[in-house]
C-alpha cells in the first residue's frame, strides 16, 4: 500500500507537469512524499484514486453475450454515491448473475446491478455491504482538449494508476448500433480499460474506460489509444437510470446488426443471432443501401434513420444487397433490453 502511495504521488506531479526537484529527489520515506503532495494540494487526486474499485462479474451460463465478452469479467468501477453506488461500463454487467467490487484495501462485497444504459454504455452497480469509500466528485468533459493530460486509474488491491495524454474528442459510432457524441480518446492505450476511471487534475472523474482503439487520434488512421464516454452524458440520466434501470432513449429501435463503413457503404460484418435481423434474413456481407428509402452512407445515417422510425417494435424497411441481388427487407425491431438474459427473481 505504500509502494503505491508513493507512485501515485509522484505520478500526481507529472499530472500536473512538474518534474521532480532536487529536494523532492533527495525525500526518503513514503510519509515525506505524501506531505508533498498535500503541500501541492493533490489530495483530491488520492482521494479520487481511492474511490476506483474492482469489479468482478459472472455472467448467466446462457447470456447471449458471453460468445464476444466471455461468462467471466473484469474491469474497473468508480463509487459516485455514499450509498455504495458504482459507475462501471455498461458491458462487463450485461446479463449479469454475481457481481463483486473489491476496494484498495483488498475487501471483496457483493454487489447487484442497477442499471444498464445502452444509449449511453454506462452500467450502475450497487455494494451490498459497505465500502468505506469516499465517493468521487464528478466533473465535466467540456473543457477537456486535445494535450491535456489525465489520470487513469483502474480499481482493487493491485490498483494501476498512469498517465495519459487525451489526443481527440470526437463523435463516436459503434459497430454494434452505438453512437455517442465528445468520445474521450487517449494515449497511450491500456489493455485494462475496461470500467477503468479518468480523472482531471481537479481529481474529478471526465471520463469512464469502453474500448482500445486502432485511431484514437484521426479516424482511419493508425494510432492505438483508448475510448473513454464522458460523465457528461450520465448526469442528466443518473436519476432515471436509478429509478427505471435504464435511460428512455436506450428503449429505442434495435435490430441486431454489427455493421462498419466501408467505402460510403454500410456492410454487416455480424448478426446477432436470434435478432430482429437474424429473423428477417440478414447475413453477414450483405451491404445496407438505405434505410426506409432513404440511402445511408456512414453508421451515423444508419442509426439515426433506424432510431426515427418509431418505438421499439416499429417496421425498418432495409433495402440491401445480398450476394448477386438487390433486396427489400422488413425487419421487425425491438428493444435489445428485452432481447438480453436476465437473472431469474428469487
Amino acid at each position: 500500500m505504500a509502494i503505491r502511495i508513493a507512485r501515485l504521488v509522484l505520478l500526481v506531479l507529472a499530472l500536473a507537469g512538474f518534474a521532480p526537484t532536487p529536494e523532492a529527489k533527495m525525500l526518503r520515506s513514503t510519509a515525506e512524499r505524501v506531505a508533498v503532495a498535500e503541500d501541492r494540494g493533490y489530495q483530491a487526486l488520492v482521494n479520487a484514486a481511492n474511490a476506483v474499485v474492482a469489479v468482478k462479474v459472472k455472467a448467466l451460463p446462457n447470456a447471449r453475450s458471453n460468445e464476444t465478452l466471455g461468462e467471466e469479467r473484469l474491469g474497473s468501477g468508480v463509487v459516485i454515491g455514499d450509498d455504495g453506488l458504482v459507475l462501471t461500463i455498461g458491458y462487463l454487467i450485461m446479463e449479469a448473475d454475481q457481481i463483486e467490487v473489491t476496494g484498495a484495501n483488498g475487501t471483496a462485497v457483493p454487489a447487484s446491478v442497477v442499471a444498464y444504459d445502452h444509449a449511453t454504455g454506462f452500467g450502475l452497480i450497487k455494494s451490498l455491504a459497505p465500502l468505506d469509500v469516499k465517493p468521487i466528485r464528478l466533473g465535466t468533459a467540456q473543457p477537456v482538449s486535445q494535450l491535456d493530460r489525465m489520470m487513469v486509474v483502474t480499481g482493487g488491491e493491485e490498483q494501476v494508476i498512469s498517465i495519459a495524454t487525451v489526443v481527440s474528442k470526437r463523435k463516436f459510432a459503434g459497430y454494434w448500433e452505438y453512437l455517442i457524441d465528445d468520445a474521450i480518446f487517449t494515449a497511450p492505450p491500456r489493455l485494462d480499460h475496461s470500467g477503468a476511471a479518468l480523472i482531471n487534475k481537479e481529481g474529478e472523474l471526465v471520463g469512464v474506460g469502453s474500448l482500445f482503439v486502432l485511431d484514437a487520434l484521426t479516424p482511419g488512421e493508425r494510432f492505438p489509444g483508448n475510448m473513454f464516454v464522458p460523465v457528461d452524458l450520465l448526469k442528466p440520466v443518473l436519476e432515471e437510470m436509478i429509478k427505471t434501470g435504464a435511460q428512455k432513449e436506450s428503449r429505442r429501435p434495435w435490430l441486431g446488426v454489427n455493421s462498419l463503413e466501408e467505402d460510403g457503404r454500410i456492410k454487416v460484418m455480424q448478426v446477432n443471432e436470434e435478432s430482429p435481423a437474424d429473423r428477417a434474413g440478414i447475413k453477414a456481407g450483405d451491404i445496407i443501401l438505405s434505410v426506409n428509402g432513404s440511402q445511408i452512407e456512414s453508421l451515423e445515417a444508419f442509426y439515426h434513420a433506424i432510431w426515427t422510425v418509431g418505438p421499439a417494435g416499429a417496421d425498418v424497411v432495409l433495402t440491401i444487397v445480398q450476394g448477386p441481388v438487390v433486396r427489400e427487407v422488413t425487419v421487425r425491431s425491438m428493444d435489445r433490453l428485452d432481447f438480453m438474459r436476465r437473472k431469474p427473481a428469487v
